[in-house]
């Protein structure tokens, strides 16, 4: 368990949270620009101390202000990634890496070289310069570096805001592999919801200091009660496991958690069994009061209407849905909610293209 409380005042600007999440897996914090996303983060590593602080780590206790505890930055057993990766121009990639392996002592080594290079794909870099790699390669540097320190905790503030999309789209496999194979908390600083539902378990809402909401991913995301149901990202989260794969035409099966309900994704061939992580918009949801099976639509779920909510556009409301126990979203016009005649407790289809799910 992480357990985090700061009180931490700026001229116009105060954080205040109380924060219990889990010590595993990757927990985001997300919000606007100026929401306290970086404060927060820096607090937790020593780097800014908070008025009224207590940080626990696990079964670690990095800062007590009832007790006068206040553990220095670089006795942390943390990794931080930064914006930037703020290499050493000098030195070369093995260089850089090797640096973050002498931070901490053989004994205490749970990451090693090999490890931290074949997780980030960075085997081939090491003998050159920094200023010969790409944003995304200079990032997943960065990254393994902060890995050789085998922290307890990892921190990444925004890793992926200085890079375009494609190497966005290049280095967020690498972080999946981390949340995939490593065991080390992660605390994931980002303001781009696509990203969070991406590689998040659990998600922390902050705004103007505050923390708003905290809760599972899919779950916290589904929340009409929270401004991320208003965007134009708003959407939900489905995990479910490999069912079947057609090489045909390229679509994978995947069964919905606890349920015998199917959707079909356009995806690479993955084997019967692996879990796989969607994200499915409001926006590419419609509803239909019967199973219509002539259209080009291939998803077509037996859902059960939970509530609505007024979106951001006062043509449209937003509808939240129960597929079996996953819950999903859709976003609609007013006509079409009066045309249908929606209402909590009703039974109705969610239709969702195949082309639409973006796992």
């Amino acid at each position: 368990m992480i357990d985090v409380r700061l009180k931490r005042t700026y001229p116009g600007f105060e954080l205040d949270i109380d924060l219990q999440v889990p010590g595993r897996g990757v927990t985001a914090l997300f919000g606007d620009s100026g929401s306290g996303k970086t404060t927060c983060l820096r607090c937790i590593a020593g780097l800014e101390r908070a008025e009224q602080g207590f940080v626990q780590i696990n079964d670690e206790i990095w800062q007590d202000s009832a007790k006068g505890i206040f553990v220095p930055p670089h006795k942390r057993a943390l990794g931080y990634v930064f914006q930037e990766a703020s290499l050493f121009e000098h030195l070369s990639v093995l260089a850089n890496l090797e640096f973050g392996l002498k931070r901490i002592a053989k004994s205490q080594r749970r990451v090693d070289m090999n490890q931290a290079t074949e997780l980030l794909g960075i085997s081939h870099l090491l003998e050159r310069q920094p200023q010969h790699l790409s944003g995304g390669e200079r990032q997943r540097v960065g990254i393994a570096r902060a890995l050789l320190t085998s922290p307890k905790l990892l921190l990444m503030d925004e890793p992926l805001t200085a890079l375009d999309s494609r190497r966005k789209s290049e280095i967020l496999p690498y972080l999946q592999r981390l949340h995939d194979e490593l065991d080390i908390p992660l605390l994931y600083v980002s303001h781009a919801q696509d990203e969070v539902a991406r590689l998040a378990d659990h998600l922390v809402l902050l705004c103007d200091g505050k923390a708003l909401a905290s809760g599972p991913i899919g779950e916290t995301l589904a929340r009409l009660d929270l401004p991320l149901a208003l965007g134009d990202d708003a959407g939900v989260i489905i995990e479910g496991q490999v069912s079947a794969y057609d090489a045909t035409y390229q679509l994978l099966s995947l069964q919905l958690p606890a349920t015998a309900m199917n959707i079909r994704v356009t995806h690479a061939p993955m084997a019967v069994g692996q879990a796989l992580r969607c994200k499915v918009h409001a926006r590419d949801i419609s509803l239909a009061l019967n199973n219509d099976a002539a259209s080009s639509i291939l998803n077509r779920l037996p859902v059960t209407v939970v509530s609505e909510q007024a979106a951001d556009n006062s043509a449209h409301v937003l509808i939240r849905l129960d597929a079996g126990g996953t819950p999903l979203l859709a976003r609609i016009t007013r006509f079409s909610r009066d045309q249908l005649s929606v209402h909590p407790g009703q039974r109705l289809w969610a239709q969702i293209k195949a082309v639409a799910v973006l796992a």
